[in-house]
Order: C-alpha cells, then sequence, then structure tokens
C-alpha cells in the first residue's frame, strides 16, 4: 500500500522558504503601488486604512494559494516568515530607490501641471472677480426680500422652550421676570 508523504524533507522546506522570500519581494511591488498612490494623490487616514486592508486581503489570498500550490494545501509558518523577510528586503532596497524616484517624478509632472494651468487659473480668477459682485448683490436683494415679508422668526423678548420644567426647577430668565411683573401690573 502507498502512503502518500507527509512531511517535507529539508531541501524542499529551504526551496518553499526561499519561494515565500522571493513572493515577498513581489508583495513588495504590489504595495509600492499604494505607495505610489499616497505620493501622487495625498489622502486622509481612513483612506490609507483601506488601502491597507484591501492589500492584507491580497496578501490572505496570496498566501492561501501559495500554501495550496507550493506545499499540497500546508501552511507554515515560515511561509509567512519569508515573505515577510522578502518584502523588508524589497523595501529596504529597490523599494526606497522607487518611492525616492516616484516623488521625484510626482513633483515634476506636478510642476509642469502648474505652470501649463497658470492662463487657465488667471483666467477664471479674473472672471470670478466680475461675476462674484453681482452673486453677493443678489443675495443682499433676497435676504431684504425676506426680512420685508415677515418670514424670519418674529423677535421675542425672551426665549422658554419647556415652561414647566423651567417652573418646577426655578429656571426662569430675567427678562421672563419682567414680563411676568408687566402683566402684573395690568391686571391691577
Amino acid at each position: 500500500m502507498n502512503v502518500p508523504e507527509t512531511f517535507f524533507s529539508v531541501h524542499e522546506e529551504l526551496t518553499l522558504f526561499g519561494l515565500s522570500c522571493l513572493f515577498g519581494g513581489l508583495l513588495g511591488v504590489g504595495y509600492d503601488v499604494f505607495r505610489t498612490l499616497r505620493v501622487m494623490f495625498p489622502h486622509r487616514g481612513w483612506m490609507v486604512f483601506a488601502e491597507d486592508a484591501v492589500f492584507l486581503g491580497i496578501y490572505g489570498i496570496f498566501l492561501s494559494a501559495f500554501a495550496s500550490a507550493a506545499s499540497r494545501g500546508e501552511l507554515r509558518f515560515y511561509f509567512v516568515i519569508g515573505n515577510a523577510a522578502g518584502f523588508a528586503l524589497y523595501l529596504a532596497t529597490v523599494g526606497s530607490i522607487v518611492i525616492g524616484t516616484m516623488k521625484k517624478l510626482c513633483y515634476f509632472v506636478k510642476k509642469i501641471i502648474w505652470i501649463v494651468s497658470w492662463p487657465l487659473r488667471t483666467f477664471c480668477i479674473f472672471i470670478s472677480k466680475k461675476v462674484a459682485p453681482k452673486f453677493v448683490g443678489c443675495s443682499k436683494n433676497t435676504v431684504n426680500f425676506i426680512k420685508k415679508c415677515g418670514i424670519l422668526l418674529l423677535k421675542q423678548p425672551y426665549l422658554l422652550y419647556n415652561k414647566k420644567e423651567s417652573k418646577k426647577k426655578g429656571n426662569v430668565t430675567k427678562s421672563a421676570k419682567k414680563v411676568k411683573a408687566r402683566k402684573k401690573r395690568s391686571v391691577q
């Protein structure tokens, strides 16, 4: 009876560790895509969190596919260590060069866009200076019309939202006391 082999030899384990280091470097290349997006389009922490969550999801899928294809579906801890070592080695060597180059390239492209868009920006500023006073004047006319129509809240000497609670707690304002005193005078 043939029993399938249930363990790896040392040579197979070293080969799998080397492959996991290599694929860790490839994961570093994938992570550089997210880092490049962060350089090109700076964004807030929640977006960085979402990108990292997507990356970890991709890594989880990759790790299970690697274990399934390379080691008969057996997930070994040294796969994760090899991935981390390859990832760190890539980020420390080639990754830093790639990100440095991308930062310089993005700065250069932004500078070119800034220079090329100068006529459009000045035209927009000129138009906004000409048009803005008309909109401000129009809004003032609208506000004055609403005031004339009496749509705004009536001005009252005081506002008392919860009369019962105020009487229980004794929270009567000075203006409320004045109104009560006027009522008493008018009754007498």
